[in-house]
């Protein structure tokens, strides 16, 4: 029997350390951890559970091994924390499912990744980062503008300041997520059309998108951004469905391209929103979606769509294992 590790970010870990509930808020509940165990168990896998990279330092360091790593870790500190589970399973020759470090690492940089397609002919808002203010004065974008960290996952760091309007609310927006992130932000133009997440499975020529969900928010949402507030109280200010009119669909090809062109791994998500023009721009790729059961978008999309979260889970396994192949006798 193929054992397989499991490692992940616990909140409730870094909560007792002192962190903030929204700087551990990309991290996972002990039910995401029980549906993924249940799901690899009920796939024939025995599950090991590791944690977070310390504890799988600690699991290496005393001579511990597994044939494969199902890592959803998001890590704590620096651009490239979504990369350093797997660079240290690399270091030690241990498969992983999800995508590479590299692959991570540009990801988070949402100013890089949004670089690399425009230089492949795939429309995205206009941008420009900025690490001080003084770079202010040299953005030439129009008004509206839309400003959050360029290197944070679960709409950390979007709220209803990131919508800007004048020189003086983007300095103040600037300013405030210098300081609060300590790492550079995003400033771009403004999308103010529907917005589209896709989710994706497989790798390379097995890439397909499982579905285009659309987020709507409702009329008592208290600004037009999935923020990190909305997203907290989805249920009281935002609804999903499945769409798959030509623009849905448009996105749904131009994700599969993404995909391909980044080299993602198994399964993520690829974000979209329209411009003025009803055109879909690129917001950003998620190669790390949540995999919560319930609250997580990836398995919200798969559940309208009419997979299972024990489905979606084997679909990704299945697309690991084809990749290293391995023996599941």
């Amino acid at each position: 029997m193929i054992n397989v590790g499991l490692t992940f970010d616990l909140k409730d870990d870094y909560l007792k350390l002192g962190f903030s509930n929204e700087e551990v808020a990309e991290f996972d509940a002990p039910e995401t951890i029980d549906a993924l165990d249940c799901a690899i168990t009920a796939l024939g896998f025995e599950v090991i559970r590791i944690g977070n990279i310390f504890n799988l330092v600690e699991f290496l360091n005393s001579g511990n091994r597994c044939d494969l790593v199902f890592n959803i870790c998001e890590g704590m500190f620096g651009i490239a924390r979504e990369a350093q589970v797997p660079c240290l399973l690399d270091a030690y020759q241990i498969p992983y499912i999800f995508s590479t470090p590299d692959v991570l690492n540009l990801t988070l940089d949402k100013g890089l990744t949004k670089l690399i397609a425009e230089q492949a002919g795939i429309l995205t808002a206009e941008f420009k980062v900025v690490s001080q203010l003084n770079e202010l004065q040299s953005i030439n974008i129009p008004f509206p503008l839309f400003v959050k960290p360029v290197a944070e996952g679960t709409s950390k760091g979007i709220d209803g300041f990131s919508l800007v309007n004048d020189h003086a609310q983007l300095e103040e927006s600037v300013s405030y997520l210098l300081n609060t992130f300590h790492q550079p932000v995003l400033v771009e133009s403004f999308l103010p059309g529907r917005e589209f997440t896709v989710g994706v499975t497989g790798s390379g020529d097995d890439t397909k998108a499982l579905g285009t969900m659309e987020i709507l928010l409702n009329e008592s949402a208290p600004h037009p951004i999935y923020s990190y507030s909305v997203k907290k109280d989805w249920e009281k200010y935002a609804s999903y469905r499945i769409a798959n009119d030509p623009v849905a669909l448009k996105c749904a090809e131009i994700a599969i391209d993404v995909w391909k062109l980044i080299k993602g791994k198994d399964a993520g998500r690829v974000d979209f929103r329209l411009d003025v023009n009803g055109n879909p721009n690129l917001i950003e790729v998620n190669p790390l979606a949540g995999l919560n059961p319930t609250y997580s978008d990836l398995p919200i999309l798969a559940r309208l769509s009419g997979i299972t979260y024990d489905q979606l889970i084997s679909e990704i396994m299945n697309s690991a294992v084809k990749r290293f192949g391995l023996n599941l006798q």
